[in-house]
């Protein structure tokens, strides 16, 4: 079967967690777990097992092969019952696994699929996730399903309720397209997979009927599922009222951890496994770039891809199972290095001291620095994915700026919603920079059009973007593209402005770590006597940098994960001298 989530390896002992469970509040309908199976022995294995374990939460439904399951989809789609998870046998005749599992993500997109096979069906498994994304496939026979089926579904369920609530659970957002202010809400929602309707309040009588009753005190306005009404709400206002933890448990901890990107939660997850008192703080929303991306299809132990939205919202809370102190939004301002500890000062006022520190702050993307980039921020010009406007997209023109394997995800994300995507890409091939894998996948895109060796020469639009004015080459005409919305990932800035000068720090701002700081700032003193900094170390004692914000680092999540759980090592030398 495919994998999980990588967990540390320090857990220790833990009792079997309850399944994940459906909202507590009264539903039309329990959501319903599907098998299928035209084997009557299997069949009623599987269906018994499931309902051992779920059928107090699920409707656990079964169908005697594929033709009856498709049709047991089709009225439940029609009654609008919610369907999370179908377990589906491959080896039916007429109607086979695959073909079942296709009809069913049409039918409900949102769904979880598992498929049933045997040995020599791996190959037919690992086609059906390269062909439909299939989430799991099982080797039968699951005993004991303890180990083998019961895992697999209760990540399946999780998945699947992060994505799916009843309207009860939804946060409203009230606000026009090309709002700067309503882009920000929007993105700070999806990017915290927080269930949104959102009304263009150009184009939704209803958006207008509920700003009407809410009172016109400006937009956006932010109607949260439990009635709290927000108008025109700060990130950090909306955070609070949705109950997130802006503010640390307490003033000191063992180790701070500046930033939740892949290689802060990390070490946040080795650290805290391994006994420290840990503390994570982050600018905005868990995740970093990586968060952004809508499918990291090269993460081990992922053979079906995971988007960067996910990757994160695991991660947090395999953190917070370690009881990590998981504070967000809560932007660092200030590192003082001035008393016995290292001290992290939040934009707040408040202060957190640790014995050790560990910068893990990101990157930002380069602005595109080109007449009309800045008056259309937010209004058609976008930095990093912004998954969020993929409804607003649908038909519409595109362009993508940038050559890395982040630009090439949003693209083949776009393409799926958007009429056609435009990539430009300085470099002379797109694949200078780009995983192969996505290369690939953006030439059998039909409507997504590659243009290497080619610049932005402005952005035309007064109220919103409209066109986008292109060069190719040195000496060329500029080109007016018509486009509604243009993604930037163009070059990295290190967040690194806010560090104190006994940091060091490289040309362009990335922080200098362990050998790379070349004897230049000297030994290490310690209570134990003199030492050269460690590998991740920078040159303040006790503060270390992993990531992307790390002069040196590869630039990818894999090599995050393993920066950030390694300097974990070297933190726990630090404290014990």
């Amino acid at each position: 079967m495919t994998g999980n989530a990588p967990n540390g390896q320090h857990q220790g002992a833990q009792h079997e967690p309850p399944p994940p469970q459906a909202p507590q509040r009264p539903a039309p309908q329990r959501p319903v777990i599907l098998a299928v199976d035209d084997d009557p022995a299997v069949l009623s294995a599987v269906r018994g097992d499931l309902r051992s374990r779920y059928g107090r939460h699920y409707r656990v439904l079964t169908a005697a092969g594929g033709a009856e399951a498709i049709e047991t989809l089709k009225r439940l789609k029609l009654r609008g019952d919610p369907v999370a998870v179908v377990v589906s046998d491959q080896r039916m005749p007429e109607v086979n696994g695959t073909e079942v599992l296709t009809a069913a993500l049409a039918l409900y997109p949102e769904l979880r699929t598992v498929l049933l096979t045997a040995y020599a069906d791996t190959d037919v498994a690992i086609g059906a996730i390269n062909e439909l994304h299939l989430d799991y496939y099982i080797l039968k026979p699951w005993d004991p399903p303890e180990e083998r089926l019961f895992p697999v579904i209760d990540d399946l369920l999780g998945d699947w309720h992060a994505h799916h609530q009843p309207s009860y659970a939804v946060t409203r957002v009230i606000g026009s397209r090309w709002s700067a202010p309503t882009h920000e809400i929007r993105d700070f929602l999806q990017r915290n997979q927080i269930p949104m309707q959102w009304f263009d309040v150009d184009a939704s009588e209803e958006g207008r009927a509920l700003l009407e009753a809410a009172g016109d005190d400006g937009l956006p306005l932010v109607i949260t599922a439990d009635g709290t009404t927000l108008h025109m709400p700060d990130v950090g206002t909306l955070a609070a009222a949705l109950g997130h933890k802006t503010h640390a448990d307490a003033e000191a901890f063992d180790l701070v951890i500046v930033g939740a990107g892949p290689g802060g939660l990390a070490a946040a997850v080795y650290g805290a496994s391994e006994g420290l008192r840990t503390v994570c703080v982050e600018q905005l929303v868990p995740g970093g770039q990586a968060g952004q991306s809508s499918r990291i299809e090269n993460y081990l132990g992922f053979p079906t891809g995971i988007s960067g939205s996910d990757l994160a919202r695991r991660a947090v809370t395999q953190a917070r199972r370690f009881h990590v102190d998981v504070v967000a939004p809560a932007a660092a301002v200030g590192l003082d290095l001035t008393g016995p500890y290292p001290r992290v000062e939040l934009a707040d006022g408040s202060a957190i001291s640790a014995g050790a520190v560990i910068l893990a702050c990101g990157v930002a993307y380069h602005s595109l620095n080109v007449p009309g980039s800045a008056d259309l921020e937010g209004r058609g010009v976008f930095y990093g994915a912004s998954m969020s406007e993929r409804d607003t997209v649908g038909g519409e023109d595109i362009v993508v700026v940038g050559g890395a394997n982040s630009a090439g995800q949003a693209a083949v994300y776009f393409s799926d919603y958007a009429r056609s995507v435009t990539i430009l890409c300085r470099a002379g091939e797109l694949g200078a920079k780009m995983s192969a894998y996505l290369v690939d996948q953006i030439a059998a895109r039909p409507n997504i059009t590659v243009r290497c060796g080619a610049a932005i020469e402005s952005l035309d639009g007064a109220e919103r973007l409209e066109g986008v004015r292109i060069r190719g080459g040195a000496g060329g005409v500029p080109e007016l593209v018509a486009a509604s919305a243009l993604f930037v990932f163009i070059g990295a800035s290190p967040r690194t402005d806010w560090l104190p000068p006994q940091i060091v720090r490289d040309s362009r701002g990335f922080i200098l770590t362990g050998p790379a700081l070349d004897g230049s700032t000297g030994r290490h003193r310690t209570a134990d006597g003199e030492r050269d900094p460690f590998l991740y170390e920078t040159s303040a004692p006790g503060v270390f940098a992993v990531g992307d914000v790390r002069a040196g680092s590869l630039k990818r999540v894999a090599s995050a994960v393993g920066e950030g759980s390694v300097a974990v090592q070297f933190v726990h030398q630090v404290l014990r001298s």
